[in-house]
């Protein structure tokens, strides 16, 4: 338990220490968020605010982890798909920044990508894991099937799905990266529990980057993480759901990304088949937000959504 405080307390330190420095950096670089023109008026006002604050943030999740955790085949899986969708989320923001349009990194790319992750991560923990085996765990009928070649497709959704959905999140100040702190720590007492203890070192060093980053990304925020930040922290939900095996609770536990998610799917269908929207806007925060709550009440909303979804996920994990 003290390495997991240490480790969440050393990634919060690294994120504040570097935060300072990098932002007028990004600023200077005039790697300024651009807003899409179709979102809430409201946000026009944060155009130009620094983006790509994903540095620092994953920055403090890697030093706190590579410090404190003992380095095994876990952590450098964990890693690998950490910063593997970083990589990703980083040339899609880049391309966003030099050619100041929403437009970043072409989908079939960034799916070439995250294939390639998952591939390497099941040849890795296929080779050097003893347990890792491709098989699914349902919940609550505590049942496990084996998937066999059916698995990586089943990895590769996964890892696409969280990381897409926890990117989808991202849309209001403080809400992705609080979600992903509560997530996270849910994850912490689960790989406690499952005894993946490194893995827990790991989460915890999320949660503590994440409550640093959320000094400077609270409302009004001073900085965006952007997809190099959102993209890596839904690769690392994946990965601790894939590493220890309950792949499942993801859905549960980060339940407020998948209704965030499934909010532009359904509104994507809905209008192509019926040319008719089922919320004002999407993804599901901003439905809120045009109904006339606040920013910050969305916000504490959604992270008090996620809190409950997090003890749910415990309390059919123990």
């Amino acid at each position: 338990m003290e390495k997991i405080l240490i480790a969440g307390a050393i990634a919060a330190g690294v994120v504040i220490m570097l935060a300072p420095i990098c932002i007028p950096i990004l600023h200077r670089l005039k790697f300024g968020q651009s807003i899409r023109e179709e979102g809430p008026k409201s946000h026009q006002k944060k155009s130009g605010t620094p983006t790509m604050g994903g540095i620092f943030l994953i920055t403090g999740i890697v030093a706190a982890t590579l410090i404190i955790a003992d380095w095994n085949t876990e952590i450098f899986l964990a890693l690998f798909i950490l910063l593997g969708h970083f990589i990703l989320g980083f040339i899609d923001d880049y391309l966003k920044v030099v050619r100041k349009h929403n437009q970043g990194l072409l989908a079939r790319y960034k799916l070439l990508g995250q294939i390639i992750i998952a591939v390497v991560t099941t040849f890795v923990a296929n080779e050097l894991l003893f347990d890792f085996k491709p098989t699914i765990w349902l919940p609550i009928v505590d049942v496990t099937i084996d998937a066999g070649n059916l698995y990586l497709p089943f990895m590769l959704f996964v890892m696409v799905g969280a990381s897409n959905a926890v990117n989808l999140t991202d849309g209001l100040d403080g809400l992705a990266s609080g979600c992903m702190a509560i997530a996270a720590s849910c994850y912490a007492v689960i790989c406690l529990l499952t005894g993946h203890e490194e893995l827990a070192i790991f989460c915890a060093a999320i949660v503590g980057a994440c409550i640093g980053f959320l000094k400077f990304n609270f409302h009004p925020a001073k900085v965006f993480m952007g997809d190099t930040g959102s993209l890596a922290l839904g690769g690392a939900f994946a990965a601790v759901g894939i590493l220890t095996r309950t792949e499942i609770l993801l859905a549960v536990i980060g339940f407020v990304f998948v209704c965030e998610a499934l909010s532009v799917i359904l509104q994507v269908i809905s209008f192509q088949t019926t040319g008719k929207r089922i919320f004002r806007m999407s993804p599901l925060h901003h439905h809120f937000e045009l109904g006339g709550w606040s920013e910050v009440k969305v916000v504490f909303v959604f992270w008090t959504v996620g809190l409950i979804a997090g003890v749910i996920g415990l309390s059919m994990c123990s």
